[in-house]
C-alpha cells in the first residue's frame, strides 16, 4: 500500500502574525482543508493508497466534523503524551499534554511521532539540564518509544520519523539504527510506518537528498525492521514526486508546504496536484 501523509505543522497562522494561512479563518481552517480535498481523494483506490492529515490539535474537531460518511481522509495528531488515562487509574491529570485517548476521541486514527522538530525540542530541553550528545539522543529515543506504546494502547497507528543531521552523516547507520532499535522496541510494528527525514538536506540553500541516497536508506530501514513500509519524510512535492515514485523501496511521502515561493504555504489544489504526480497522473 502507498501512504500519503500531510503534516500541516502550524500553517494555520495568518501572514499578519508571520504565518502562511491564506485559506480560511482560524475557526474554519481544518474543515476547509478536508472539504477542499476529500472528494478528489475519494477517486483513488482505498485499498492501494491511504491519506492521513496531521493537524494542530485545535483543528481536529472541525476537521472531523467536515468528513463525509465514508470519507477516505484520516486525521492524525502531530504529537502525543507518553502516559494516558485509565479505568481505575489516572482520570485526567495531564495539564498541557495531549493523550492518546483524547486524540482518539477527537476523531483521530493516527499520530506523528519523532518528527525532527519534536526531536529538536526534546534535545533542547535535555541540553538545558546539561545532557547532550549520545546520552541525549538515547533518552529521546526512549521517550519516543513510550509515545509509540501510548499511541498503540489508544488504538492509533503511528508514523515514526527518523533522520540524521549533517554532523551525523558519517555515522548514519549507527544513528538511524539506534532510532529504530530503541524507538520500536516492544511495539506492534504492524501498525507503524517509518518516515525518513534527511535532516541535513532540508531547508533553503541545502542540497536535496538524491535518488541513490534515499534508496540506500530505505533499503537499510526495510532490512532493519523486517520490511516495514518507508515513506520519504523530507518533503514530497512537485519537484521530486516522480523521482520518489520511481523508487521501489519508497512507499509514499510526507507533504508539508505545497508552494515555496511567492505566497508560500499549503494550498489544497496543489496538494492534490502533488498526489497526482506521485500516483502517476491518476
Amino acid at each position: 500500500m502507498k501512504h500519503i501523509f500531510l503534516n500541516l505543522k502550524r500553517f494555520d497562522i495568518s501572514p499578519a502574525h508571520g504565518g502562511v494561512n491564506r485559506l480560511a479563518p482560524m475557526g474554519q481552517w481544518g474543515a476547509a482543508i478536508v472539504n477542499g480535498t476529500q472528494d478528489e481523494l475519494a477517486k483513488y483506490d482505498k485499498s492501494a493508497v491511504e491519506f492521513v492529515m496531521y493537524m494542530p490539535e485545535a483543528h481536529l474537531l472541525n476537521a472531523a466534523a467536515a468528513r463525509k460518511e465514508g470519507s477516505v481522509v484520516q486525521l492524525g495528531s502531530q504529537g502525543i503524551y507518553r502516559a494516558d488515562t485509565a479505568i481505575g487509574g489516572n482520570f485526567g491529570a495531564f495539564t498541557s499534554n495531549r493523550t492518546g485517548n483524547a486524540i482518539s476521541e477527537m476523531g483521530c486514527e493516527s499520530v506523528l511521532i519523532g518528527h525532527c522538530e519534536e526531536r529538536n525540542d526534546k534535545m533542547g530541553i535535555l541540553a538545558e539540564a546539561g545532557v547532550t550528545g549520545s546520552a541525549a539522543s538515547s533518552a529521546v529515543n526512549h521517550i519516543l518509544n513510550d509515545e509509540i506504546k501510548a499511541a498503540q494502547a489508544a488504538g492509533l497507528t503511528v508514523l515514526y520519523c527518523i533522520g540524521e543531521k549533517s554532523e551525523e552523516q558519517q555515522q548514519w547507520q549507527e544513528v538511524l539504527g539506534a532510532q529504530l532499535d530503541i524507538g520500536l522496541d516492544g511495539v506492534d510494528k504492524s501498525r507503524v510506518v517509518i518516515a525518513y527525514e534527511p535532516i541535513w538536506s532540508i531547508g533553503p540553500g541545502k542540497t536535496p537528498a538524491d535518488k541513490p541516497y534515499i534508496t540506500k536508506i530505505a533499503q537499510f530501514v526495510k532490512e532493519k525492521t523486517g520490511g516495514l513500509d518507508v515513506v520519504y519524510g523530507g518533503g514530497l512535492k512537485t519537484d521530486n514526486a516522480e523521482m520518489l515514485a520511481s523508487i521501489p523501496e519508497i512507499d509514499g511521502g510526507l507533504i508539508a508546504l505545497t508552494r515555496f515561493s511567492g505566497e508560500i504555504g499549503f494550498y489544497p489544489q496543489e496538494y492534490l496536484d502533488i498526489i497526482r504526480l506521485y500516483m502517476g497522473g491518476q
